[in-house]
């Protein structure tokens, strides 16, 4: 790693911890209180990184209930999905990593700020993070771009000491809009294509290649 480490920006899911079965079964038990057939469970890894006022007048085919749709997926996720996720291989090792050699680290995620912490908390990750930045309930901040800006000028934060480390495309996005590096991550759901043509400045294989990957964009 580098002598002086860059600002780290993480995202959540799909990037710390895979959520899949929490956040998909959310959706479909939310499609389904409001009279829809949800998809198969398969058919879903897309609504993990945008937000879900995006995805359900995608899924329902009505923009006019998204906010009933959105009330109904976090009266399922709040109580029991929130915690069916899994925390991916190396990563904790990898944060642990970076704190030692000095460096700074926030969460910056699409999931509401509320649902960030409990996560975070919930996996034991909250030590490493110097804060988290994520959306707010009502709809505040579901721009990732709009989100990792904010972050910046909250944290004073000087966007060519950043680097934005996420799976999906909204991440690499965010991070080119304020000029910060990116770190596209392969063990979430965006994939090699997404990352590649959002402009990732790297990719990334594994958590425990992390430390490598980022030193390499800032040698």
């Amino acid at each position: 790693m580098p002598a002086l480490l860059p600002t780290l920006l993480l995202d959540l899911d799909g990037t710390l911890v895979d959520p899949a079965p929490g956040i998909i079964e959310s959706v479909r038990q939310a499609l389904s209180s409001l009279g829809h057939e949800p998809p198969p469970f398969e058919d879903l890894h897309w609504v993990i990184g945008p937000p879900l006022r995006e995805s359900f007048p995608l899924l329902m085919g009505d923009a006019s209930r998204a906010e009933e749709a959105v009330a109904a997926y976090r009266a399922v996720y709040s109580v029991k999905g929130i915690y069916e996720a899994t925390p991916y291989p190396g990563m904790r090792e990898a944060l642990a990593a970076f704190k030692e050699n000095g460096a700074r680290l926030f969460v910056c995620t699409s999931k509401p700020r509320p649902f960030a912490l409990r996560v975070l908390e919930h996996f034991g990750f909250s030590p490493f993070f110097d804060a988290v930045y994520g959306a707010e309930l009502d709809g505040r901040f579901d721009d990732k771009a709009e989100l990792l800006a904010h972050l910046l000028r909250q944290e004073k934060i000087a966007p060519e000491t950043a680097c934005m480390i996420g799976d999906r495309k909204f991440d690499i996005g965010a991070a080119k809009a304020s000029g910060v590096r990116s770190v596209g991550v392969l063990w979430g759901y965006g994939g090699e294509a997404e990352l590649r043509e959002a402009g990732a400045n790297a990719l990334c294989a594994a958590p425990g290649d992390l430390g490598r990957v980022v030193a390499g964009l800032f040698a």
